[in-house]
């Protein structure tokens, strides 16, 4: 590990001036201390922002949640407004690492964390994400976990967050405070397609903190749910995921909100898939036709093929359940 200097702050105006004056910002740390151990980031200067006052959940507006950055993911897994609401949120969280882990890892930091390629953790290979312009290891090598949707010749490599997917289909918000003062940008914006820049990975503008994910009032009765589909049940990232929250009032389906995990560079949105549902009925038909659309676009490699019929039956196996015809 290389040297490093720390400090700690306890209001968010010390922080943004940290963070503008080059400070990697630090929570629970499971993932940025990782990455510093395997020396694939080496960050100057540490801003421990633990004692900030983003811990806290809120109800906004008609029914919406305000889930601040430092919240605990066990603790947002477990809080009742979530688990009665947004039942997608909780059990993306509670399905996405170890109990240790979910203990100490934020939200903030969990849509932060970095991929798990393989290839970008190991500094002996070329990773454009870790070192632009090295190349991507991962297009001639064993890409059975990597991207096929949103991939670009860069990079392949998947986003790992499960709460993520939530946010994504949830259509939430991340509100941020910078030297320029706070914002709002759309979840979907926040995290960034590779393109020709896979290192640049969040649209987060120097010395930015993010302080909440904020999910609107979605119409109600709605109901939601995520499966994740993994090579074995304990802690294990994603082959594939699907988050899915349906709004169904007098037999028809009025709003869908779907996303997938564990396919793309970014969680991914359905809007087909989302559009093939609206003003329809609930069906065994139904879900199977939706599901065909889940894997326009894709570009699987060679090992990871199998991915697009993967997709395609883990979203048509999770519309089943929250659609209640299973």
């Amino acid at each position: 590990m290389y040297p490093f200097s720390f400090t700690k702050v306890s209001n968010t105006r010390a922080a943004v001036n940290a963070g503008r004056d080059g400070g990697r910002y630090i929570a629970g740390g499971t993932t940025l201390v990782d990455l510093m151990r395997e020396t694939v980031e080496r960050p100057e200067t540490l801003v421990d922002i633990s004692d900030l006052p983003l811990g806290e959940i809120s109800v906004t507006g008609r029914g919406g949640l305000r889930i601040g950055a430092l919240v605990r993911m066990a603790d947002a897994a477990a809080h009742p407004k979530v688990r009665a609401t947004y039942p997608v949120i909780s059990q993306a969280l509670e399905l996405s690492a170890s109990a240790q882990l979910r203990n100490m890892a934020t939200i903030g930091g969990n849509i932060m964390q970095r991929t798990r390629c393989t290839y970008f953790r190991d500094v002996t290979a070329a990773c454009n994400k870790r070192e632009p312009g090295s190349g991507c290891a991962a297009l001639e090598g064993f890409n059975r976990t990597h991207a096929i949707l949103g991939t670009s010749t860069d990079c392949v490599a998947t986003h790992p967050s499960d709460v993520a997917v939530a946010f994504a289909a949830l259509e939430a918000n991340v509100h941020l405070l910078g030297p320029d003062g706070a914002r709002s940008i759309p979840f979907a914006d926040f995290l960034l397609r590779p393109g020709s820049t896979p290192n640049r990975e969040q649209a987060l503008r120097k010395g930015e903190l993010i302080t909440a994910v904020e999910i609107p009032a979605l119409p109600r009765p709605l109901k939601s749910g995520y499966l994740k589909v993994r090579d074995r049940q304990s802690y294990e990232f994603a082959l594939t995921s699907a988050a899915v929250a349906l709004h169904i009032r007098g037999g028809v389906i009025r709003e869908a909100k779907v996303a997938a995990g564990g396919v793309g560079t970014v969680p991914w949105k359905l809007p087909a898939v989302e559009k093939h549902l609206v003003g329809e009925r609930p069906s065994q038909s139904l879900w199977a036709e939706a599901a065909k659309r889940a894997a326009d676009g894709a570009r699987p490699l060679e090992h990871n093929r199998f991915k697009v019929e993967l997709l395609t039956r883990t979203v048509e196996r999770q519309l089943r359940i929250v659609g209640g015809t299973k």
